[in-house]
């Protein structure tokens, strides 16, 4: 696909030399657990609040609806802060609303001291005292949110391997991605091309055990099209519905 002819085109203005996003880009994803619409994620990229610093900020936001609301309600956002030119996370923001689950997180990678900083406050438990942690890390880590950004950097190629450093609060994994085949895929924004990659954890970073696939466009944005995860509860899927960027509209999902 030739770029300046695609309806979600990256204006070369507004992105940094050799990265295929930029503020204002919208990902709108319909997420369904087996059969049964689950809900829907959205990720928007815009300029960080300090507007002093060249850094980049996602917010991500997870709602459960229908069906699966009614067993499980699921109200999440994420606020993620990285450099878009070394994409090296600065700290995450997580509001968490899971079930009964409360929580509200905030981890502070520090390059200088090398430390990833945790403050986590219960919102089930008021008069607890806040979790404070300090774990070290590498020079350079992702999140769990940038890290799809690092990934969509990445020239992607079948037999190849892309190694991330991802912290969520605690010890660093390495996160080994696997590009393992090119192949057509369909989805509401078209049929694309696109290099299918399976994540594998070292070390544990989820609790859960799984397996997940995800399906990134083979074009200049490298857009997540198709993301599958098996795990012990069914096979949850989010496919992109529709891509906004500031002036342009994807066409709608058919």
């Amino acid at each position: 696909m030739v770029l300046g002819l695609s309806p979600f085109a990256v204006h070369a203005s507004d992105v940094v030399a050799g990265i295929p996003f930029a503020p204002g880009e919208t990902l709108t994803y319909d997420v369904a657990w087996s059969v049964f619409p689950a809900g829907q994620v959205t990720v928007t990229l815009k300029p960080g609040e300090d507007r002093s610093s060249d850094a980049y900020e996602t917010v991500t936001t997870a709602r459960s609806q229908g069906f699966v609301a009614v067993l499980f309600n699921v109200e999440n956002e994420f606020h993620s802060v990285f450099d878009p030119k070394t994409l090296c996370s600065r700290g995450i923001h997580k509001k968490i609303h899971e079930g009964r689950r409360r929580k509200d997180t905030r981890i502070v990678f520090d390059a200088e001291r090398r430390l990833a900083v945790l403050d986590e406050v219960d919102l089930n438990k008021p008069n607890s005292p806040p979790k404070h942690a300090e774990n070290d890390i590498p020079p350079c880590v992702a999140d769990v949110v940038t890290a799809f950004y690092r990934v969509r950097k990445q020239p992607l190629r079948v037999g190849e391997k892309i190694h991330l450093p991802i912290n969520d609060g605690a010890k660093t994994y390495d996160v080994s991605v696997e590009v393992q085949t090119r192949e057509p895929i369909q989805t509401p924004v078209g049929t694309r091309n696109a290099f299918r990659v399976e994540p594998k954890v070292f070390g544990g970073l989820y609790s859960r055990q799984g397996k997940m696939l995800i399906w990134f466009s083979d074009d200049a944005q490298r857009l997540p099209l198709l993301i599958k995860a098996s795990v012990s509860v069914g096979t949850i899927t989010g496919t992109l519905r529709s891509v906004t960027t500031t002036g342009a509209t994807s066409p709608p999902a058919r």
